[in-house]
């Protein structure tokens, strides 16, 4: 297929730190989102973020219609060569390699919808480098294992249970067989893995391309109204290690509640991990407070920056990061999805904030009608419920609302259901959107508060409980640890996405508030509804339409 030779791939790659004409921040048509906030944070913020380079959407849109860029292998080149200089490692070296993170990065938010691949540039040669250089062949090895199938998985398409199941070793002997296996099944499916970094970046840089038009892409940008020809930026980045040793870790942290729109940091922190342990929903997360215990520093500092990151962007951010060994990174900052009820208290309090002070006019702008509806429905919802006993189990409230569903267990199902049904996953991922989309409720066994279903079904509005840990979900019932049957697949079941709280059968509602108009509610449990819609004594004034919603951010 021709090339159209009027797109340079060469003019549209630019370091983190490039000096553009305008803010960063505004280039989100030209660098995505994700690339945006890396160059925002580098050049304007001075933010520990590590160095790297982004490969512009005009780049993706030309290979969407034309197939790879003929200049981009050298364009590539050029930048990995600069980022070689500033670093002082080599891709491929096999004494001291250079390993990089290859992201996606859409000008609109996609929560997981699209490819990363993390510790590229690890081959047979330049993982024995990895382990002398640091000083830890477990590491090492288990850097290598992370890439192989992450690159096996995302790149060349072999199926997750075509690859060894279970946990991984953590011990030398036993990662290096884990390693052997996983490049024999990988060989079986009909693949490989390349041994030359320069092959294995131009196919993670195809995959993310590529990822644009997946069926998941797809069907989340229904969801959200997103136009499909917008495409995707990649962000290629020096990788830092959150698995590095016991004073590393990664997180994702919001600068307020995104459920709630309370002034507190809200995330999850995994010890020796890497970022895509803590969205996935596989893992058991800790808090930030156990951040704090174990890493009181980095806690710090990360504190500041985030009292820093939103006083600059005016807004609740949205932030991941890495530590390691005790050094605080900054991998990625976006203003955070929220929910309507949070949506409405940060307008409210942004403004009253000496230290963002928005004007009542960019309050309003950041509330459309939709979003001013749906907070007053949950208030009401919320105060109607009254209390509810003899929860049969207890997770973590994801996304605020009581509702009641048929349990299906898979995606598929909850697809095809007619009625209400609550979509129950061991953890839920980016190919069960598609269910996710039409589920009153989420319920997972595993996974945090950041993780890949909290953050879709907050940005939904969709009641969701992550994290119940007692619950053990098989193909066609849930039972406890010990093997009792707790619901099946068409039995009803009541989540509470505020406390966490699980019952069988329907929600009643009896709270005690029959005296009560819904205006009264909304006005006694969310006044900050009445600041930003009335005037100083209370009247109502005209709503405006806005496509700055804040419930659904880019």
């Amino acid at each position: 297929m021709a090339v159209d030779v009027s797109v340079r791939a060469a003019e549209h790659l630019f370091a983190f730190d490039h000096p553009h004409a305008v803010a960063p921040r505004e280039l989100t048509g030209l660098l995505g989102g994700k690339g945006a906030g890396l160059a925002e944070m580098t050049s304007v913020l001075g933010l520990p973020v590590p160095p790297g380079f982004t490969v512009g959407l005009p780049v993706c849109l030309a290979y969407r219609r034309d197939g790879w860029p003929a200049d981009l292998d050298d364009a590539l080149a050029a930048h990995v060569a600069a980022l070689e200089t500033r670093i002082g490692r080599r891709l491929g070296d096999p004494a001291d390699p250079l390993l990089v993170a290859v992201r996606s990065g859409a000008p609109r938010s996609m929560p997981g919808m699209l490819d990363t691949v993390l510790n590229l540039g690890l081959t047979d040669a330049t993982v024995d480098g990895l382990a002398a250089v640091s000083g830890d062949a477990v590491f090492a090895w288990d850097s290598y294992r992370r890439f192989l199938t992450m690159y096996a998985t995302t790149v060349l398409g072999v199926p997750q249970d075509a690859l060894p199941a279970g946990a991984a070793p953590t011990d030398e002997a036993g990662l290096r067989a884990r390693v052997a296996d996983l490049k024999a099944r990988i060989a079986a499916a009909g693949a490989e893995v390349p041994q030359d970094p320069a092959r294995q970046l131009r196919g993670a840089v195809e995959a993310v391309f590529r990822s644009w038009d997946s069926p998941r892409a797809r069907a989340y940008r229904a969801h959200e109204g997103i136009d499909d020809d917008l495409g995707t930026a990649v962000n290629v980045q020096a990788m830092v290690f959150g698995n590095r040793d016991d004073r590393s870790g990664t997180g994702v942290v919001f600068t307020r509640d995104p459920a709630t729109g309370e002034n507190r940091a809200y995330g999850d922190f995994l010890p020796r991990a890497q970022g895509e342990d803590v969205v996935a929903g596989t893992a058991r997360t800790l808090t930030l407070a156990d951040m704090a215990a174990r890493l009181p520093e980095a806690h710090r500092e990360l504190s500041e920056r985030l009292g820093a990151l939103e006083r600059h962007y005016r807004d609740m951010c949205d932030v991941e990061f890495t530590v390691e060994s005790g050094t605080l990174f900054i991998l990625q900052t976006r203003v955070g999805k929220r929910g309507a009820v949070a949506a409405v208290r940060l307008a409210a309090e942004l403004a009253a904030d000496p230290s963002i002070a928005l004007t009542r006019d960019e309050a309003r702008a950041r509330l459309d009608d939709a979003t001013i509806d749906r907070a007053r429905a949950e208030v009401v919802a919320a105060a109607r419920r009254g209390a509810a006993a003899g929860a049969l189990v207890r997770g973590l409230g994801a996304s605020p609302g009581r509702v009641s569903g048929a349990v299906v267990l898979d995606a598929d199902a909850a697809a095809d259901a007619e009625g209400p049904v609550v979509l129950v996953r061991p953890e839920t991922n980016p190919e069960d959107v598609h269910g996710m989309a039409v589920s009153v409720g989420i319920l997972t066994s595993t996974g945090g508060l950041v993780s890949h279903a909290a953050v879709v079904a907050r940005g939904w509005g969709i009641p969701a409980v992550v994290g119940a840990q007692e619950l053990v979900v098989g193909p066609a019932d849930v039972r406890t640890r010990e093997g009792e049957v707790l619901f099946a697949t068409g039995d009803t079941i009541t989540i509470d996405g505020t406390t966490g709280e699980v019952w069988l059968g329907a929600a009643t509602d009896d709270g005690g508030t029959a005296g009560l108009t819904d205006d009264e509610i909304v006005a006694r449990d969310l006044p900050a509804l009445a600041v930003l819609l009335g005037d100083v004594s209370g009247q109502p004034v005209a709503r405006t339409s806005s496509s700055m919603s804040s419930a659904n951010p880019t």
